[in-house]
């Protein structure tokens, strides 16, 4: 990736050297600012769709770019290029220095050598050097395995996709990395039909890692196998009821309610402009005693894991909520200066062609010492949700609403009937503050999650243990 060259390291990729990413932050700062950052990106991405048996499409796509950013006091700067002949970066770094409006006379930047922290996603094959016969033979397995589970399974889709990111960060605090990132994601999308009555289910799984990440419970079979179940089980689904109840939520991808609800609103940006509903809120109880959330870009092979943020720095755990007080917020460089508080590790971005800012890495709440099954043996009348489907969620009020896409009613501390059209109805402090029970089966979801703020999309993780919340309420036809 990278050879010396004159005392200056050159990055082939780029066709950069040191000296050349000093010049560029240099004129990034030609009219002052605080600081500036370059954000190199090489990116090759693939999808193959295997619909009804035929391979529908298979794409793929290369974009290369940088992005230049100036910050002076709250004032921030952004422009990129998407050639990186010398004329076009340096037209970049002046635009930025303009936008953050600044005067002032910049100073020499120097660059030191390059900074590599932990390795959590090393691989013996990136994503873009596989075969497209490997990739569609994953997709006809899972193929086969839905279809094989019931004869009801009409339609089956399978998708793959997988990235190959390359990242290469220079800032005018002198420091700069770079790093490697994969990314492979399978999908199955099962619809079943009986008496004129259709229904879906969907499973997906996959991380930062190559095709070994499709084994064991990520396995194209037990990825479809479970997709035709939940569209099998949606069959004899009878409609949710509607009003306050007590939930339990299941463990794993129900921890994208955490995520959405809570998770947002403890993102530094929204607190230090004073919208969301946790802010200020630092040192006070939040939650029930029993709730102890944290983000943690370290875990390895996790779809939300990062070497580096996409500012540079090193990814951390990060502590949010424990034992129901407010520690504090997930910060990017800008709002960790302005507020005072350590950087996180949490400055994210969804290409060069955007800004960074503070977001979520992987998401979730600590295990608890309640067992899975007394929790349930607890309700009298109440709805257990182990899948969730879309959402909405205000970031000022915490206010969500939910789709539980699978839901089961729990009737004098039994599971008994699957429903259907069942949707919770709240806001994340208030659900923090009902928490009377946490499990000890703590689980992480299987690698699907994608967040979305301000027009950027990024890959996440999210999890949770199984949880009972004294109400929410539940929005059904069935009164």
């Amino acid at each position: 990736m990278e050879t010396t060259n004159n005392k200056s390291v050159f990055f082939e990729k780029y066709n950069v050297t040191t000296r050349d990413l000093e010049t560029y932050l240099g004129e990034a700062l030609s009219r002052g600012g605080d600081y500036a950052d370059l954000f190199f990106e090489y990116r090759i991405n693939h999808s193959v769709v295997l619909e009804e048996q035929i391979v529908k499409s298979a794409t793929k796509g290369i974009s290369l770019g940088v992005g230049v950013r100036v910050v002076s006091g709250e004032k921030t700067g952004y422009a990129y290029s998407d050639s990186l002949e010398r004329e076009h970066i340096l037209k970049a770094a002046r635009t930025a220095a303009f936008i953050a409006n600044t005067s002032s006379e910049g100073g020499r930047v120097g660059i030191q050598p390059l900074e590599h922290t932990h390795n959590l996603y090393s691989i013996p094959v990136v994503p873009a050097d596989l075969e497209i016969m490997e990739k569609i033979a994953l997709l006809t397995e899972a193929d086969q395995a839905a279809r094989a589970y019931d004869s009801r399974i009409k339609q089956v889709q399978a998708s793959y996709i997988d990235e190959t990111k390359h990242v290469l960060i220079a800032t005018s605090a002198g420091r700069s990395t770079w790093d490697l990132q994969p990314m492979v994601r399978l999908n199955v999308m099962c619809i079943a039909e009986e008496n004129g009555q259709r229904q879906s289910g969907y499973q997906g799984g996959g991380g930062r890692r190559g095709l070994d990440a499709f084994t064991g419970d990520l396995s194209p079979a037990v990825l479809a196998t479970e997709s035709a179940r939940q569209a099998i089980l949606q069959l004899r689904a009878v409609d949710a009821p509607a009003g306050p109840m007590e939930v339990v939520l299941g463990p794993g991808w129900p921890g994208i309610l955490l995520h959405e609800a809570i998770g947002h609103g403890l993102e530094a940006d929204f607190n230090r402009k004073g919208t969301s509903a946790f802010s200020g809120l630092v040192g006070k109880k939040v939650a029930s005693e029993l709730c102890t959330v944290v983000d943690d870009g370290t875990l390895p092979y996790r779809r939300g894991s990062l070497n580096v943020d996409d500012e540079g720095n090193p990814t951390h755990e990060t502590v949010l909520i424990e034992k129901g007080v407010l520690q504090g917020y997930l910060q990017d460089r800008l709002s960790s200066k302005l507020m005072k508080a350590a950087p996180s590790g949490n400055g994210r971005r969804q290409s060069y062609e955007h800004i960074p800012m503070p977001r979520m890495t992987n998401t979730f709440m600590l295990a608890g010492e309640s067992a899975p099954e007394d929790i349930i043996k607890s309700v009298r009348r109440g709805l257990y949700a182990v899948h969730f489907g879309g959402g909405q969620v205000d970031i000022t009020s915490g206010k969500f609403v939910f789709s539980a896409s699978e839901a089961y009613l729990i009737e004098d501390g039994k599971i008994t009937s699957p429903v259907k059209g069942a949707t919770l109805i709240g806001d994340g402090p208030t659900v923090l503050r009902q928490v009377t029970a946490v499990g000890n089966d703590l689980k992480l979801d299987q690698g699907v999650g994608i967040c979305g703020k301000d027009g950027q999309t990024i890959p996440v993780g999210v999890g949770l243990p199984t949880i009972k919340i004294r109400e929410i309420t539940v929005g059904g036809t069935n009164r």
